[in-house]
């Protein structure tokens, strides 16, 4: 299981939202501790809550969380290249966030067992923007990952995501055993559905491990989904803040609790750590 414990999206509603570093490391940790093996890390800047991509915030959240906990998986986010809000003008796409070697510099310094990264470009309705990920810039990227001795991660939004993951494993810019994971429910996007995400599940390599997740309302019953085809689940505040309608989860922890549940009705199993590392071929 993973839980993403706060994202990058306009912070919603919550009285109890994580954005400062030490808030980030606290959920992240009792996340572990309630059962979840992967946090996928983002940062956001302490006085306001906006999205931040300093690397001083990645060093103090992973700083946090090695200090009490040497075991979960840590899942850090590569960000995407994106032009802003409405109406900004290309000559501005040259910024901190398109630059490579700033995407990966947390990968590089902090040492997580795995990176996250976007297949291709999107448009983020949610934060009204299209986020760039071309291929000369994933490529780098994958190679820079690699080299640091992380496992890249793919994640894809689209039909035509899947096809250009395969051309970044036939040039070795991601590695043949790279994991996925699905997002569904992102308007134009895969929607949430059951047919979508066996669809995204078949156009993977075989074998390959994969994640399949929704997004607001979906995340739950995608989460379901997923582990009905075989795949791991992933839950947290960067998808939702409801457990179901109506009904708001009062943190992170509280999300893993509601799905290892789930999974136990269902009669599956949820990995620790250590079989998580070993499923996705990571070191000890």
């Amino acid at each position: 299981m993973t839980c993403a414990v706060t994202g990058s999206s306009p912070m919603p509603t919550h009285p109890d939202f994580p954005f400062r570093p030490d808030h980030v490391a606290a959920e992240a940790l009792a996340a572990a501790e309630a059962g979840a093996s992967i946090i996928h890390v983002h940062v956001r800047d302490r006085e306001t809550g906006d999205p931040s991509q300093a690397l001083e915030d990645y060093r103090e959240v992973v700083g946090l969380i090695r200090a009490k906990n040497n075991e979960v998986i840590l899942n850090v986010t590569t960000g995407r290249a994106a032009p802003g809000c409405r109406g900004m003008k290309t000559r501005r796409l040259r910024s901190r966030h398109t630059d490579v070697h700033g995407r990966t510099a947390a990968g590089t310094y902090s040492r997580p067992a795995a990176r996250h990264v976007h297949a291709r470009h999107l448009y983020d309705a949610a934060m009204g923007r299209v986020a760039i990920n071309l291929d000369p810039m994933i490529t780098k990227m994958g190679h820079m990952i690699q080299d640091a001795g992380v496992l890249p991660e793919i994640e894809c939004f689209e039909a035509g995501d899947f096809v250009f993951a395969d051309d970044l494993m036939a040039k070795g810019a991601i590695p043949k055993h790279v994991p996925f994971t699905f997002v569904l429910g992102t308007k134009y996007g895969l929607p949430a559905t059951s047919e979508a995400m066996l669809y995204a599940r078949n156009q993977i390599p075989r074998g390959a491990r994969f994640t399949g997740f929704g997004v607001s309302r979906h995340s739950m019953p995608m989460a379901a989904q997923s582990m009905l085809l075989g795949g791991n689940i992933r839950v947290g505040f960067e998808d939702t803040i409801y457990l179901r309608r109506g009904q708001m989860a009062a943190n992170n922890a509280d999300m893993v609790r509601w799905a290892v549940e789930m999974v136990d009705r269902m009669g599956g199993d949820i990995a620790s750590a250590g079989e998580t590392r070993a499923m996705l071929g990571l070191k000890q």
